[in-house]
């Protein structure tokens, strides 16, 4: 089983790595493989399942397919735009944005719920961190977050009213870990993109890919991988070496599912390779600040 971490100063119990929700809003995907490939998420201890209103299906299919395992797994979904007759990014786009993943989910309350890519002006002036944490007191959600980077990520660390965050962390992307998060141990930590979107799939610069600026970044690195594969570097690295409280790898496939749970049950680097990384990181171009 995948073991879990204390969130922060939540009452909850992360697992080490989470399932993105994501490709599994994919219409093109049948109703039989994502119940077979959630349910077996949870039974290999993959129990927290990250997704958010706009990815497709997803929060529905996630409802329809674990609501009878609800005891055992932990929700987190992203709020703040596309509810209909609604202005995006206002407290009443919040508050019917939660009732409306209330319903989808299949649940009565959602572990946590984050405001999905909030821009700085909104978070200081709109009312909608307000909407998310009276919807957190009527018990609503249980944990008030933020997902994002940048000045809003470093707004809402600094508001002190979340709970948690989720934002880009990776062998490739460590601004965030090493700035930003340093002094807020208090707050629970999602690492997104931990595989730094591949880039090493790519042996030429994939110009207009969005794995693009991580490849350039690793590129820069010249990490000594010690015999390991990319995959399993990279995400070991993320999930032990880093202020992740839990890493969200997404999938639509159950080998890859199985390969993500073997990996993190390996454990940790070796504290030489673990810090060969970050120093890699730290000496590579210094103007390079992150993905956004």
């Amino acid at each position: 089983m995948i073991p879990t971490r204390t969130f922060g100063d939540t009452s909850l119990h992360v697992p080490i790595l989470g399932f993105g929700a994501g490709h599994i809003g994919s219409p093109d995907l049948t109703e039989d493989h994502v119940g077979h490939l959630l349910n077996d998420a949870v039974d290999r201890g993959i129990t927290l399942f990250d997704t958010a209103r706009g990815y497709d299906l997803s929060e529905e299919r996630l409802g329809r397919h674990l609501s009878w395992r609800r005891g055992e797994v932990l929700l987190s979904t992203k709020v703040g735009y596309g509810v209909e007759g609604v202005e995006d990014w206002t407290p009443e786009c919040i508050r019917r944005g939660i009732d409306d993943a209330l319903g989808r989910l299949q649940t009565d309350y959602i572990d946590i719920v984050h405001l999905h890519s909030c821009p700085k002006h909104v978070l200081e002036h709109h009312g909608v961190v307000e909407a998310l944490i009276t919807a957190r007191d009527l018990g609503k959600l249980r944990a008030a977050a933020y997902s994002g980077e940048g000045d809003a990520l470093d707004w809402a660390l600094a508001d002190g009213r979340f709970d948690a965050v989720q934002c880009s962390i990776n062998l490739c992307d460590l601004a965030n870990h090493r700035d930003s998060l340093s002094a807020y141990p208090n707050v629970g930590v999602i690492a997104k993109r931990p595989l730094a979107n591949a880039p090493w799939r790519f042996t030429e610069r994939p110009h207009g890919h969005y794995a693009e600026v991580y490849w350039e970044r690793l590129s820069q690195m010249n990490i000594s991988r010690e015999g390991s594969s990319w995959h399993e570097l990279a995400l070991r690295f993320v999930t032990f070496h880093t202020r992740a409280h839990t890493s969200i790898v997404g999938t639509s496939s159950l080998e890859h599912l199985h390969s993500n749970a073997d990996i993190v049950a390996l454990g940790p680097l070796s504290d030489a390779l673990a810090e060969h990384i970050h120093d890699a990181f730290s000496s590579a171009d210094d103007g390079w600040v992150g993905q956004i």
